[in-house]
């Protein structure tokens, strides 16, 4: 399994992966994961390896010079402001084709032709982003015959957060990507929508050969979590996560202002668990909402789900952005498991869709303040009155992550070669 975000990196863009290595032991199969060794990143957690303690898992980490780990002396980094952010990005995005990970890709494939002298594997399994993590898996199953199982978490020609500078750039990444799924056995993704796109592209991709396996949250992180101690009155709303990009709490800001000048009487409690930065503790100090924020910080996974259980309500958002309509953010799904009701603000597409299935949810376009305004409110009555919605627990069980790896275990299952 070639995975560059792994514990015990944090962030959910770690969680994917090491979920599905935590339980595919159950199902038979025996990951042995190639992921990068210390790096500078935004946010670390321990206890996400520590989960993965006395389970059937090898982890090989590698030593290179991609950028995070040129500056692992740093461990944890500041993320920078969304201006620099992005034009970070564009740099990046301008020099480094598929991404600026290639560095680390290439010490992931040296160090996986040494394993495969070393184990007789079954299958090779690469999740995306980052993409230059999928050619190097093709090219080592392509010198070694071993099936490819390819994992898209996020488009990858087309996706919403790419910069392509030039023709030959956007050309570069479709003949990288049509590359390595021609050398693919199975592929999965996250959504309807990604699978669309992808065999839309490509014509020699059958629909039976791409499976969709959602996000999801692991039941063992909320079966024996407890809310914090609260002593406040308050309607607590909870935002869990990073800001970045289309993703940025402006419009709530603006939104809670607009309720609390028409309503004064309404007692709302604003709570963030990750990564609020000072660019938008400013916004909401312009905006009057101060007093009403508690920033948490980053804290341990498991705190994180505390937090949301502590909450009357949660929210998120995704701003409107190119393709945004193939965007599942594990956000939502780890929401589900706390059965909390939900302000989603989000726009047309496959994050809509889930939060309708899942019920207990306001929904709205990201940048509809006057929406935004009105859900806020009329969650508020609904818990004033103590009638708040329940969730679809139908479409919560859908989303338990040893459910959905015993199906990557049928995919590694359809396309493992015989030893």
């Amino acid at each position: 399994m070639f995975a560059y975000y792994y514990p015990p990196m944090g962030l959910s863009g770690v969680q994917r992966v090491s979920k599905f290595t935590k339980y595919l032991p159950d199902m038979g199969w025996q990951p042995h994961v190639i992921t990068t060794g210390p790096t500078a990143y935004y946010a670390h957690d321990e206890t996400l390896l520590a989960d993965l303690d006395g389970r059937d898992i090898v982890i090989h980490r590698t030593e290179c010079k991609d950028p995070n780990s040129l500056l692992k002396e740093q461990g944890t980094v500041k993320m920078p402001r969304e201006s620099v952010r992005k034009f970070l990005r564009r740099i990046s995005d301008t020099f480094f084709v598929p991404d600026n990970k290639k560095a680390w890709a290439r010490q992931a494939l040296a160090l996986g032709r040494e394993l495969v002298q070393q184990y007789e594997f079954e299958a090779i399994f690469v999740s995306g982003p980052p993409f230059s993590a999928m050619t190097a898996a093709a090219q080592l199953s392509n010198e070694t015959g071993i099936p490819l199982v390819v994992d898209y978490r996020d488009l990858w020609v087309g996706n919403q957060f790419h910069f392509y500078p030039t023709l030959w750039h956007s050309n570069k990444h479709q003949q990288l990507e049509r590359d390595v799924l021609t050398l693919a056995s199975r592929v999965t993704v996250t959504n309807r929508r990604i699978k669309e796109h992808l065999i839309a592209r490509y014509n020699f991709l059958r629909s039976d050969e791409v499976a969709i396996i959602p996000h999801g949250y692991d039941p063992a992180d909320f079966d024996t979590a407890s809310p914090f101690h609260r002593e406040d009155s308050a309607f607590r709303l909870t935002y869990a996560g990073i800001f970045y990009d289309v993703v940025t709490p402006v419009p709530f800001f603006k939104a809670v202002r607009k309720v609390l000048q028409e309503n004064p009487s309404v007692q709302l409690d604003l709570h963030f668990v990750g990564l609020l930065r000072d660019e938008y503790k400013k916004t909401a100090r312009k905006l009057g909402l101060e007093a009403l924020i508690t920033d948490h910080g980053y804290c341990t996974h498991d705190d994180a789900v505390r937090h949301l259980l502590s909450s009357d309500a949660i929210w998120m958002m995704v701003g409107n952005t190119r393709n945004a309509d193939t965007i599942s953010s594990a956000k939502l799904y780890e929401y589900m498991a706390s059965r909390k009701p939900m302000l989603v603000s989000v726009p047309e597409g496959t994050l809509r869709k889930d939060a309708q299935r899942y019920g207990a949810a306001w929904i709205t376009n990201p940048d509809d303040i006057d929406a935004i305004a009105t859900s806020i409110l009329e969650m508020y009555m609904a818990w004033k009155q103590g009638c708040l919605p329940k969730a679809n627990e139908d479409v919560v069980a859908s989303h338990n992550r040893a459910a959905l790896a015993e199906t990557l275990a049928k995919q590694f299952g359809m396309s493992a070669r015989v030893i």
